[in-house]
């Protein structure tokens, strides 16, 4: 009798071994620790760079998205660092703010971008940019303030539908980040194409803002389509402990990668003051 290799099932069990495994549940979050720790002190390097370049600019853009950047990824280390820990906090909806809180940070993080791109295609066509920010900080608000509101009611009743309804909530707001990336991303990168052939740096510029529009609309894309299915199939939910793998997969596509490509595309220092050149972040 001839026998029919199971290569399928191997697979199943490699990958139900490694999820089951305490141990390897623990090296698996503990390397994502490790990750999320460098693009942090990356950021932060990054940000202390910029202030004794320009020290005299205060809290630029370029600043505060930095220092974002290093929020962000400084409390996702610590919260995969003692991951164990947060899964068996008692109330539960403290478990789900700890989780959830850097992605509305990391939402907010790469918003500023937008923002700033937002600002530099209206002034190039001198059309006002005087609702942008405004816009900016309510829509942040509105965001934060149906998220805190869920978790109000987590709280006092924990209702499968809430949780549900948290996650395609965040889906949602995913989207409208991959959406404005496309947006005005694109905008200004067909706004410098026009520029001519011969304009200093032009070649630079359009290449930074190509590549970071495709990474943070992949990403969010990545993630909205993601956070559909943790909402609804248990096999894709990333709040459990024996989830490891998908953990990794999911938080290297989302965050840790697209985070440290853009922070090396927008690693250049803005010039020293007297010196007038575009810079993509101010």
């Amino acid at each position: 009798m001839t026998m029919i290799p199971s290569y399928g099932l191997d697979a199943s069990s490699w990958w139900e071994d490694v999820n089951n495994s305490p141990l390897w549940q623990d090296r698996i979050f503990h390397v994502l620790a490790a990750l999320y720790g460098v693009v942090a002190v990356v950021a932060l390097i990054q940000l202390v760079r910029i202030q004794l370049r320009v020290p005299e600019f205060g809290w630029t853009t370029q600043k505060v998205f930095h220092f974002l950047n290093f929020l962000v990824n400084g409390v996702r280390s610590l919260v995969f660092i003692f991951r164990r820990e947060v899964q068996n906090l008692y109330p539960e909806i403290i478990k789900h703010i700890l989780l959830d809180m850097p992605s509305l940070a990391f939402f907010t993080t790469y918003a500023l971008l937008v923002l700033f791109w937002a600002e530099i295609y209206y002034q190039a066509r001198a059309v006002s940019t005087d609702g942008l920010r405004p816009s900016f900080f309510t829509i942040n608000a509105v965001v934060y303030a149906v998220q805190i509101s869920m978790w109000l009611i987590l709280w006092w009743r924990p209702i499968h539908i809430i949780i549900i309804f948290s996650k395609m909530f965040f889906s949602g707001v995913s989207l409208f980040a991959a959406f404005g990336f496309l947006l005005y991303g694109g905008r200004l990168f067909l706004m410098l194409k026009r520029f001519p052939v011969e304009s200093k740096g032009r070649s630079k510029k359009l290449q930074e803002v190509g590549y970071v529009t495709t990474i943070c609309f992949s990403c969010f894309l990545v993630r909205c389509i993601m956070m559909c299915f943790n909402a609804f199939d248990r096999a894709a939910d990333l709040d459990l402990l024996n989830h490891p793998v998908l953990n990794y997969i999911y938080y290297m596509v989302v965050e840790i990668l697209p985070s440290s490509l853009v922070l090396f595309i927008l690693r250049k220092l803005p010039p020293k003051r007297g010196i007038t050149q575009y810079h993509l972040i101010r």
